[in-house]
């Protein structure tokens, strides 16, 4: 693993186009939080997003039931994307290896890194990417990225019509 954390846009596009099934581990049910912004931009290009948070299991958010733990999920997940602080990413890095199968993929959000838990899932064989948002990452690399990483039609150059 790169110590400047430095990712390879292939490589990148790949994972991103390798999964169908996203855990996201501290996914809000709060509609102003970036976890649900992600949740719903994700959902939206076609993925399939199941919320991890113990405070939300039971409910809903976005439309997918909602877990409190890994281990609760009850189908496959291609990947594993933690939206907590990087002290927790190494516990969840355990759940996810307790998970059968296996996710292919630990996904550590922007200012999440934690090196312990990154070589102990390539160890075991999971792709791992630290500090990055998936949701930003798709936008840069599929050539929707507008002003802040959103392409809302608004800011525009052309005159309108």
């Amino acid at each position: 693993m790169p110590d400047d954390l430095s990712y390879n846009d292939q490589h990148l596009r790949g994972v991103l186009r390798g999964v169908k099934t996203i855990a996201m581990v501290g996914a809000s049910p709060d509609w102003n939080r970036p976890s649900y912004f992600a949740m719903k931009y994700l959902q939206g290009k076609g993925y399939r997003v199941i919320p991890i948070n113990p405070k939300a299991a039971g409910l809903e958010i976005l439309g997918e039931q909602a877990y409190a733990n890994l281990s609760d999920v009850p189908e496959p997940v291609d990947m594993v994307d933690i939206f907590r602080k990087s002290d927790a990413a190494s516990g969840i890095v355990d759940d996810a290896l307790q998970m059968e199968p296996r996710p292919g993929v630990i996904w550590m959000q922007l200012g999440v890194r934690n090196d312990a838990a990154a070589e102990k899932a390539e160890a075991h064989g999971l792709t791992v990417v630290m500090n990055r948002c998936p949701k930003i990452e798709y936008a840069r690399l599929f050539g929707e990225i507008g002003w802040l990483g959103v392409n809302s039609r608004v800011i525009s150059s052309k005159r309108r019509t």
